[in-house]
């Protein structure tokens, strides 16, 4: 579900199945030891990704790693008013928060409180492995899709790990991205299993989407 922070929090700018938001530092070139998202798929740039060196100074992390941390996750459930998860609470008590927050308008980092939160539960799995520079931060899904895009680690391959964009009216531009969580496998049927936040009436859930909801695919760099 698209949701808007009225007046305070995205001004002007749809907030998506977890409010989602770009970037963090740029960095160069090409290391050993350090791959895509389980394989790389031929549609996104490893070479050219000015991430690749940064990851190179971080913790050699696999996607297997990400989901096991990810599915720990699952049956953690926001309150009654949309908040109150560990994501909610980590987000807005780091620096990230204010610089989303100038960036889309709001008054106070407490409107991050009750936010939507899939994409803050994505930044938050990135941080607890020490892998926040290669995989995003934001609650803003629609920045966090273009900062992959711009860092060239984009595709349309749903490899093991990658973060996935959804957008429910099958349309593929990046502002018709209503919704992210992490790919655990292709099915190979035309759908993929994923793990999201902030689905199934507000939880941690495993789910089983259709390939056809899917904007595009965030690739973070993992340790082979």
């Amino acid at each position: 579900m698209r949701v808007a922070l009225v007046t305070t929090l995205i001004a002007g700018a749809a907030l998506t199945g977890s409010t989602a938001a770009a970037g963090i530092a740029r960095a160069e070139a090409h290391p050993e030891g350090v791959t895509s998202a389980a394989g790389a798929p031929a549609d996104f740039h490893p070479d050219a990704s000015p991430l690749l060196k940064i990851a190179q100074r971080l913790p050699k992390v696999r996607a297997d790693q990400v989901l096991k941390l990810a599915e720990s996750q699952v049956g953690v459930s926001e309150n009654h008013r949309g908040g109150g998860t560990p994501y909610h609470h980590w987000y807005m008590n780091t620096p990230r928060a204010k610089e989303t927050l100038a960036r889309d308008g709001g008054a106070t980092v407490r409107e991050y409180g009750n936010a939507a939160w899939c994409d803050m539960f994505v930044s938050w799995v990135g941080d607890r492995l020490g892998i926040r520079p290669t995989m995003g931060w934001d609650a803003y899904t629609v920045s966090h899709a273009d900062w992959f895009k711009s860092n060239k680690r984009w595709g349309t391959q749903p490899t093991p790990g990658a973060v996935v964009f959804f957008g429910w009216n099958g349309g593929k531009d990046l502002h018709n991205i209503d919704h992210v969580g992490f790919v655990i496998k292709d099915n190979g049927d035309g759908t993929i299993k994923t793990v999201e936040g902030n689905t199934g009436g507000g939880k941690v859930e495993i789910r089983t989407r259709p390939t056809a909801e899917v904007v595009g695919y965030g690739y973070p760099v993992y340790a082979t």
